[in-house]
């Protein structure tokens, strides 16, 4: 039963303990509410502040990708090895089991396949509503700063930040580099703080020149995409740089599901973000690994 006296009489309130008011663990970060607060801790590993982010989106716009012909049997396999899945909702309906608890970034807008000269027209093809039915812990609007299909990808972005911003939900802002656009500093420099200030909690990109001036400048934590197929020494280097100077993770897809070993790349991957490992050492790891 409830007591019926609320006196102090044997209550020890501890007056002389200060409150735990505890920063929270992630840049930019700390005023956000604590449902998305728990969705971003889902995301990042909260006891090194950084996240390795399996993407396996591809589909949506390349079809059945080298290295993700069948998602139900390479994903789950390498789901292990990695904090975040990022994916679009019909692979997670389809190839995800239930019992995955770890992040999930999910794809949320959609457009042109890669038979499209112009692939910057994108449009939400995922609403708030459909990203909490798959728990989601962000939603992934790309942007096309520079691009034809500048403004609209803009106004998907704020759209998406608004409705995640009600119900708790992050997202993360995907900058695309089309074919007109050069990968300066200066370009990322300029992209970085645009998806920031428009309300994005996490910003993708790729790495580049003087990468820990792209980093001091965003607002909100960065981390990097792996982009086309590399060498793996050359995918765990770059890694350890971006990694070195600030980014607090990689989202990496062909150069993971794309390795001589699949599983051996991530966790080397892993080790890079997480451990500490440089280039060198995380290569040798995967060899030994694989």
């Amino acid at each position: 039963m409830a007591e019926k006296d609320n006196s102090s009489a044997g209550k020890d309130y501890q007056i002389n303990v200060p409150y735990s008011q505890e920063a929270f663990f992630l840049k930019g970060c700390n005023h956000l509410d604590w449902g998305m607060q728990s969705r971003l801790s889902q995301i990042f590993n909260p006891k090194t502040g950084r996240t390795v982010m399996l993407a396996f989106d591809h589909g949506y716009i390349m079809g059945p990708t080298t290295g993700l012909e069948r998602l139900d049997l390479v994903v789950p396999e390498l789901a292990e090895d990695v904090d975040c899945l990022m994916g679009t909702r019909g692979a997670l309906r389809n190839c995800i089991p239930p019992t995955y608890h770890k992040g999930i970034a999910l794809r949320c807008s959609a457009g042109s396949s890669v038979l499209d000269e112009d692939m910057s027209h994108e449009i939400i093809g995922v609403d708030v509503e459909d990203a909490i039915r798959l728990n989601a812990s962000c939603m992934a609007i790309q942007t096309f700063i520079g691009a034809p299909g500048e403004k609209s990808s803009i106004e998907n972005l704020c759209k998406t930040v608004d409705a995640g911003n009600r119900y708790g939900i992050a997202t993360l802002g995907v900058i695309a580099v089309g074919k007109q656009m050069e990968r300066t500093t200066k370009f990322f420099l300029l992209a970085t703080r645009m998806v920031a200030e428009f309300g994005a909690q996490i910003i993708k990109t790729y790495y580049c020149e003087d990468f820990e001036k792209v980093v001091a400048a965003c607002p909100a934590p960065i981390v990097i995409a792996g982009g086309k197929k590399l060498p793996e020494a050359d995918a765990l280097e770059m890694a350890y740089r971006a990694i070195s100077e600030g980014a607090a993770g990689v989202d990496m897809g062909r150069n993971i599901f794309q390795a001589e070993n699949p599983k051996a790349m991530a966790r080397a991957i892993h080790k890079v973000v997480h451990d500490g490992l440089d280039g060198k050492q995380s290569y040798e790891f995967y060899l030994a690994t694989k």
